[in-house]
């Protein structure tokens, strides 16, 4: 028979802190904050809430990756990107701009984007308030990713100058993500 999880707070939420099942509200779990790429919830203590937090022990998902991401308006998810795992997104609330392989998508709530192995995306929140995203996406032991360099990618600050494999490298001009809840904590569907 499979155990519960143990949840420990973190400050401003709870993760898990064992192999097992649980049931979590995103009112209650740990989030993180950037002031560039907006704020996400994962429902696991991350390498990024241990460092925050060293009393916590990485607690990870196995075989899937599961988080909800929440974009402010005008502000990337992530730089532009592809990986050789397949990941699927699902829009719940707000608009967004998907930019995939070189053009522009415009995406409402309930769009769903099935992005098979090495599509090159990234999300972009739109002017009018902020986009909650159901990102899933698979893990493996033998993925790569790529942030190639591109125009339309670049114009709405979600591009690298110059091809990398390296996420360091790809970011390594923005501060480090910090525990917090997102901005607009009070506009979202579910503190309502």
């Amino acid at each position: 028979m499979a155990e519960e999880a143990r949840l420990a707070e973190t400050g401003t939420g709870l993760v898990p802190q064992s192999d097992g099942w649980f049931v979590l509200n995103v009112r209650d779990a740990a989030w993180m904050r950037h002031d560039v790429f907006g704020a996400r919830c994962g429902f696991e203590a991350d390498g990024r809430i241990a460092k925050e937090r060293p009393a916590l022990q990485v607690q990870q998902h196995s075989q899937v990756g599961f988080r909800l991401h929440v974009l402010e308006p005008g502000k990337a998810s992530t730089m532009y990107h592809r990986e050789s795992d397949q990941e699927d997104f699902l829009v719940l609330s707000g608009d967004c701009l998907l930019i995939v392989e070189g053009e522009e998508r415009r995406l409402r709530p309930w769009d769903f984007f099935h992005c098979a192995p090495n599509t090159t995306h990234a999300f972009v929140g739109n002017d009018d308030g902020p986009c909650v995203i159901l990102m899933l996406g698979a893990r493996t032991d033998h993925g790569t990713i790529l942030y190639p360099r591109d125009e339309v990618a670049l114009k709405h600050g979600a591009g690298v100058e110059k091809d990398t494999a390296s996420p360091q490298d790809a970011y390594s001009r923005f501060p480090h993500w910090r525990l917090g809840r997102p901005e607009r904590w009070r506009e979202l569907p579910w503190d309502r």
